[in-house]
């Protein structure tokens, strides 16, 4: 079975539990509050055929470039977002994609899947879950 194309730019429509996902990766008070304040923009680039992927996530803050393979685990420097490094890999999980940060935080991770017009995000620390929808646009 062939696996979906996440490529398109998506806009955030949705947040759920992001100060206390915030807080678990140890981000400072006024900080947590700017970011959960934002309304991020996704762009997406991805070659079903090569496992390639481009994940750009847009704010009036700070953005975050994420290039990886999906099956191949490289080095991901997480510096605007908490100042971390970690190991991350990236796998299909049916038709979701499901990632795995190795580093200092226990449990880090984040799934992304669509569901018609709407990609999910559901990001993942310790015990804690945050969700965020986007919704494709032009």
């Amino acid at each position: 079975m062939s696996k979906p194309n996440y490529s398109g730019a998506f806009h955030m429509v949705e947040q759920v539990n992001m100060d206390a996902y915030l807080a678990a990766l140890d981000i400072n008070f006024a900080l947590r509050k700017i970011v959960c304040l934002l309304k991020p923009s996704k762009e997406i680039t991805h070659d079903p055929a090569s496992g390639s992927m481009k994940i750009r996530t847009l704010t009036t803050f700070k953005n975050f470039n994420m290039d990886f393979k999906i099956g191949e685990e490289f080095t991901e420097d997480l510096g605007p977002v908490d100042g971390r490094v970690c190991q991350t890999t990236v796998n299909w999980e049916g038709d979701k994609l499901l990632c795995v940060q190795r580093g200092e935080k226990e449990g880090r991770g984040w799934t992304h899947w669509l569901e018609g017009d709407k990609l999910h995000l559901e990001m993942r620390v310790k015990d804690i879950v945050a969700k965020q929808v986007f919704k494709k646009g032009d």
